[in-house]
């Protein structure tokens, strides 16, 4: 049987704009991504100032160093603030051209430069080239189709591929989008292929987004230093650190009882 030459058709991008506030859509009523139309590098929506958690663990002196990923470019809001506001090198994987046309057009997405490059591509074929082996000290993830249901992308080969772009000390943070069932199968994933003392996990949103933090091989520093850190953040990118800090937690008990029971695959 000869394969379809068909291209794929991709739920076409569509905007709204509520108070000051300009939302993607991908036909549907899900917004995809927001952003303040004055204020077009603040981060506005809560989950989206959530992903940028790992700053707590990074050294203040180095916050700004190495390459950013994003799989998923959302509303363009993250590849935004790492490239204008952290002016980290960057790059961001969107599979959809249309989204990544509604950013240039409507989200202030720059054109790609020396220091961002945006890729339209297949996230699970990405991350699978070798050539991008431990060139990643930053991965952000929310890879969500139109409905919003569920990770596109979410078995573990996926997250191992994502471990093996991370430099050592690099992290990586996920949207987990869901019940809590969803949040749990989605974490022990992660922590199988991360191992259980690299991965975090703050609460909810009361929207239901729950982000989750692993590292390759990260020192976590002691509280009065993540203290600092997290002043330090808020003093410089007004994101509300301190409260990540009370909000973050090791992976639960009841997980890491079911990856000591398990086995791993």
């Amino acid at each position: 049987m000869s394969k379809s030459n068909k291209k794929p058709v991709w739920a076409p991008a569509t905007l709204s704009e509520y108070d000051g506030v300009r939302f993607l859509h991908l036909d549907s009523i899900w917004v995809q991504g927001a952003m303040r139309i004055r204020k077009p590098q603040q981060l506005e929506l809560e989950y989206i100032q959530r992903m940028m958690v790992w700053m707590l663990w990074r050294e203040s002196e180095s916050l700004r160093d190495g390459h950013a990923l994003q799989l998923g470019l959302g509303a363009a809001a993250l590849t935004r603030f790492c490239h204008k506001v952290l002016r980290m090198r960057t790059t961001a994987v969107e599979i959809n051209p249309t989204v990544i046309s509604a950013c240039r057009a409507w989200f202030h997405l720059p054109e790609d430069d020396a220091r961002l490059m945006v890729v339209n591509a297949d996230a699970a074929r990405w991350v699978e080239n070798p050539q991008h082996v431990q060139t990643v000290d930053v991965l952000n993830i929310d890879l969500y189709d139109h409905d919003a249901a569920s990770p596109v992308l979410d078995d573990e080969a996926f997250y191992a591929h994502c471990r093996q772009l991370l430099v050592e000390g690099g992290l990586m943070t996920v949207n987990l989008f869901g019940r809590d069932a969803s949040f749990a199968r989605s974490a022990l994933r992660i922590a199988r292929v991360f191992g259980s003392d690299q991965v975090w996990s703050l609460a909810p949103t009361k929207e239901g987004n729950t982000i989750v933090v692993a590292g390759r091989g990260v020192q976590v520093p002691d509280r009065e230093e993540l203290e600092r850190r997290a002043a330090n953040i808020e003093s410089l990118y007004a994101l509300p650190a301190r409260k990540w800090l009370r909000l973050v937690r090791p992976l639960p008990l009841n997980l890491i009882q079911q990856l000591e029971i398990e086995p791993r695959t």
